[in-house]
């Protein structure tokens, strides 16, 4: 009887601790693409904070960059892919005014 009992309470400790809620996962600057691909060369450091907002990831000894980032996973879709958003984007100064632009809009995982 009491080794039914512990039998029991094992199986039910098993069960409940496998239906962990994961929710999904959002860090950094959520961009809207439009607003991405409006950043220029030539513009100004006031024009892009106006655009997209602050950077995410300050740096106080290179200040002629600004990294935005922005990072969003579904961990509860049973999808393989997982369907994960990636956008990076990294906007270069110099004398206040934008000289290059790099960007990795959106990214997924090959298959």
């Amino acid at each position: 009887m009491r080794k039914n009992y512990l039998l029991n309470l094992i199986l039910i400790s098993f069960i409940v601790s496998s239906c962990v809620y994961r929710p999904d996962l959002q860090q950094g600057n959520l961009l809207k693409i439009e607003n991405i691909d409006r950043v220029e060369v030539g513009m100004t450091k006031s024009q892009v904070r106006y655009l997209l907002g602050g950077p995410v990831i300050g740096n106080p000894y290179q200040t002629d960059r600004w990294d935005y980032i922005y990072l969003y996973q579904e961990r509860m879709s049973g999808d393989p892919l997982n369907n994960d958003q990636r956008y990076w984007l990294v906007v270069y100064f110099e004398n206040e005014v934008v000289t290059k632009i790099k960007k990795d809009v959106l990214t997924r995982p090959e298959i």
